[in-house]
């Protein structure tokens, strides 16, 4: 009698970090890699903040091991914030315009949604409060009253 007791297949990641700089460096336009280094340092520290369990752990093995330990290392917040107050915590963290923070965010979070692909992506939103979708690059859909 054989058994297949074969270690879990651990996801690689489809990115490398540089990969992932260069990706949002483009999407957004930033003059400097280390301008789009530091909107994904902010926006993925957010997300860390508000994202938990599962989607957590499965978005985390997504990514590459720099991106990945910088959403896990913060600490989920009891309250999760919508997109918008999402949008407002990550400007009044840096100082930056809102306008800006929300270019930053939507840079650094369409690359997360390629990364995720869609049928995590749409656990994570599934997941969130309302007004993320839009964040990753969809669109916002509402039940019907």
């Amino acid at each position: 009698m054989t058994s297949d007791l074969r270690a879990p297949l651990q996801h690689q990641p489809v990115m490398t970090f540089e990969q992932i700089l260069d990706k949002v460096r483009y999407e957004g336009v930033y003059p400097t890699r280390e301008r789009a280094e530091a909107a994904v340092r902010l926006v993925l520290s957010g997300l860390g903040r508000q994202l938990t369990g599962d989607e957590r752990v499965e978005l985390a093995a997504r990514l590459p091991f720099e991106a990945a330990s910088i959403l896990t290392a913060q600490i989920p917040d009891t309250q999760p914030l919508t997109g918008w107050a999402f949008v407002k915590d990550l400007a009044g963290r840096t100082g930056a315009t809102l306008a800006t923070t929300r270019w930053d965010t939507g840079s650094v979070l369409s690359t997360v949604a390629t990364l995720a692909g869609p049928d995590l992506l749409t656990r994570i939103l599934r997941h969130l409060p309302s007004g993320y979708a839009l964040l990753f690059g969809r669109a916002e859909l509402t039940q019907a009253a």
